[in-house]
């Protein structure tokens, strides 16, 4: 019997575990940590073995195949040994995908991956059957288990690529590419760069690329590197023949000469990297035959992505921002070039070698005040202390918003984004925003 072994009980191992132990697989479930009382209480109830707190590597070592989770870096002892004797180690995308004929859209990029995502599949559930999964949502494995859709738009980690050995989606989206996780990859942006491009390694005549023009990186990629799928680029700046691009305000996207228009004027979401968001959105659309009128309308009506800039509250006519999903410099880059007001920032946490230059401009034009928030801040105050009045430390989050409360004038905005990882104070992004939006409401 094939011996599936799954390390991480977490939302993509349970999925993985119950799509194994329909497809034939002995299954067992290894956590190194505390597997939560709702996955645990999964596993038990479909009889699928599991350990926590513990790696026994003899049973490990006996699978056929493993699937990790993507927080598991390669280098670890565990996984050298398992690739060692030969045993595959893959991500649940990689599992999944062989068990489902539905159309797949991938979306990868530094920044603006979950926003794509969840507009692309907002977009398209108004006229197709679509499941949304990968690094958001419920487990793609246990979509395809449970309901295989005939069509998933999967937002997919670097890490979810590096464990990919077929798989290929019908269209992939690569939104931008700029340092981040640059730990997970010996410091080596090229390491980087090759990961998120793996996303189009496998993929033939008959697939869509789309991508980012702009984008220095992606394009110099592409002429050193190119991919057999056909090229659909989208841009601000130049006109772009087969893709699309922005012509005085309005989004033109041509496919095989068939072009339809998009007024950018209404369109929920604001900044111009959501511009670049809804080219990518539209072009996916336009691939699966969408109406343009359903486009338009989705487009319009899209309420945006938890964390990622969320309006909170208005207090004394200061603007509460929730950007925790900005964990890497270029994210928080976009926040900051998006503020039309004198902004308190709350920067900070687990520096993933950071560098900060591409912010002093709007730092020193938008920003009165910085808070940070992390258990060590000294590189962020050798980069902001000349420029700001107030620079000031904390490691409580309900103390920073108070902070930001007493400094915060009428017409003011209080921004959180924080340009780092959350897993020195927090358990992870989304714990970090809700602890923000809380202290906020308690003002």
């Amino acid at each position: 019997m094939k011996r599936l072994v799954v390390l991480g009980g977490g939302e993509s191992g349970v999925g993985t575990a119950l799509l194994g132990k329909a497809k034939g697989f002995k299954v067992f479930v290894s956590d190194s940590g505390k597997i939560k009382e709702t996955y645990k209480d999964v596993l038990i109830h479909n009889e699928i073995e599991f350990e926590e707190c513990t790696h026994s590597e003899e049973k490990i070592l006996k699978a056929t195949l493993v699937m990790k989770s993507p927080g598991i870096p390669d280098k670890v002892a565990l996984i050298k040994k398992i690739t060692a004797q030969g045993i595959p180690v893959v991500s649940e995308i990689e599992f999944a995908a062989t068990y489902t004929k539905a159309t797949i859209v991938g979306i990868t990029g530094s920044n603006g991956k979950t926003t794509t995502a969840s507009l692309t599949h907002h977009v398209l559930s108004q006229e197709l059957e679509v499941g949304l999964a990968g690094n958001i949502g419920d487990s793609f494995a246990k979509q395809v288990l449970e309901k295989d859709y005939a069509n998933y738009v999967l937002e997919i980690s670097s890490f979810q690529l590096d464990g990919i050995i077929d798989f290929k989606p019908n269209i992939a989206v690569l939104t931008n590419i700029t340092p981040d996780h640059l730990d997970r990859y010996d410091y080596d942006f090229e390491k980087y760069i090759a990961s998120k491009f793996r996303i189009a390694e496998n993929q033939t005549k008959a697939d869509y690329f789309i991508y980012d023009a702009d984008d220095p990186v992606i394009v110099e990629w592409l002429k050193q590197h190119p991919v057999q799928s056909t090229l659909l680029p989208f841009s601000l700046t130049k006109v772009i023949e087969n893709g699309a691009y922005l012509d005085n305000n309005k989004i033109k996207v041509t496919i095989d000469n068939n072009q339809i228009i998009m007024p950018t004027a209404n369109l929920a979401l604001e900044g111009k990297h959501n511009i670049k968001n809804a080219m990518a959105a539209t072009t996916v659309a336009h691939l699966l035959k969408i109406r343009k009128q359903t486009i338009r309308e989705s487009l319009e009506n899209f309420q945006g992505v938890e964390h990622r800039l969320e309006h909170v509250l208005k207090i004394n006519k200061v603007q509460y921002i929730n950007d925790s999903k900005a964990t890497n410099v270029n994210a928080t880059y976009y926040a900051l070039e998006s503020m039309d007001t004198p902004t308190v920032w709350i920067v900070g946490g687990t520096d993933k070698g950071n560098d900060y230059q591409e912010l002093y401009q709007f730092v020193n034009e938008k920003v009165k005040a910085i808070i940070c928030l992390g258990v060590d801040n000294e590189k962020l105050m050798k980069n902001f202390g000349g420029m700001v009045d107030i620079i000031v430390e904390t490691q409580y989050m309900s103390e920073a918003v108070k902070i930001a409360y007493k400094i915060a004038q009428a017409g003011d905005s209080v921004l959180l984004s924080p340009a780092c990882a959350s897993f020195d104070l927090f358990e992870n992004y989304e714990d970090r925003g809700r602890q923000f939006k809380e202290a906020v409401r308690n003002l």
